[in-house]
């Protein structure tokens, strides 16, 4: 059986998303399902997330963390593209 095509999603989050645990909070809810990739902080206040996955397990990701961090999260913009298969695991970076 193939596995399903892995997609990359981008997001930019912008809110009160620094100094409040935030980057923290989304790795630890990125171990709860299968997606790889990286958050971090930027120099402008905004927090940069970039992770892979299946659609399916990318859509329960990010409802998690909306549910999760919502109260943060002024606006976001996101960008999908094909998965690249670099990242091995999902971690903080910066």
């Amino acid at each position: 059986m193939r596995k399903p095509p892995e997609i990359q999603r981008e997001v930019y989050f912008s809110g009160n998303v620094q100094g409040v645990g935030f980057r923290f909070q989304t790795c630890e809810i990125a171990r709860n399902f299968e997606v790889t990739g990286y958050v971090e902080n930027l120099d402008d206040g905004r927090v940069h997330l970039l992770a892979e996955g299946t659609v399916g397990e990318l859509d329960r990701f990010m409802a998690e963390i909306q549910n999760d961090l919502g109260r943060y999260i002024r606006q976001n913009s996101i960008a999908e593209r094909h998965g690249s298969g670099e990242f091995q695991r999902f971690e903080i970076r910066r």
